[in-house]
């Protein structure tokens, strides 16, 4: 896979006091993820190559993907494919990079949504909800010790959209 031919169509960037270390083990571990990212756990094979599943809190296979950079505690590139039917047929695949960055006493994360082809707002629209609330949960959790409960339900418009393009959604 060519990552230079997919484009960013959905970037955030947070600062978090804590080291580069341990937003690494936020992002990476299931323990930590379930705690900032509503039930959910992040399970990743740590290498190069190796496999991602996200686990919804019923334990079902949400989303999947594979390691596509892995430079601890710097930078980390996933797929990061939904698993509902024809969706990643019809959108294609979703790189998902973490850039981990001291900055002073805290550290600067950078998130970016990269895709292979241009999506409309509606489109985008679930990741650019859910992403502040993930990232949110992650800094206060490695900040105060504990993460909010944010709920969070894909757009209506997303929904909408996908419908449009007879993708089947939960």
């Amino acid at each position: 896979m060519n990552l230079n031919q997919f484009k960013p169509l959905t970037v955030y960037t947070i600062y978090i006091a804590s080291t580069p270390e341990k937003v690494w083990e936020a992002l990476t571990s299931a323990e930590f993820s379930r705690e900032y990212f509503s039930g959910f756990a992040v399970e990743m094979e740590s290498k190069l190559g190796g496999k991602l599943i996200v686990r919804a809190p019923d334990g079902s296979e949400h989303i999947s993907g594979e390691v596509f950079e892995y430079d601890p505690p710097k930078k980390l590139t996933v797929t990061w494919n939904v698993n509902w039917p024809d969706l990643v047929e019809k959108l294609g695949t979703t790189l998902v990079t973490y850039e981990i960055e001291p900055a002073g006493e805290a550290v600067r994360l950078t998130m970016s949504q990269r895709h292979d082809r241009e999506l409309n707002d509606d489109i985008l629209s679930g990741g650019r909800t859910g992403w502040p609330a993930i990232l949110s949960g992650l800094k206060s959790l490695l900040e105060m010790g504990k993460a909010p409960q944010i709920k969070m339900e894909p757009p209506v418009k997303m929904l909408e959209a996908l419908k449009a393009m007879g993708i089947k959604t939960p």
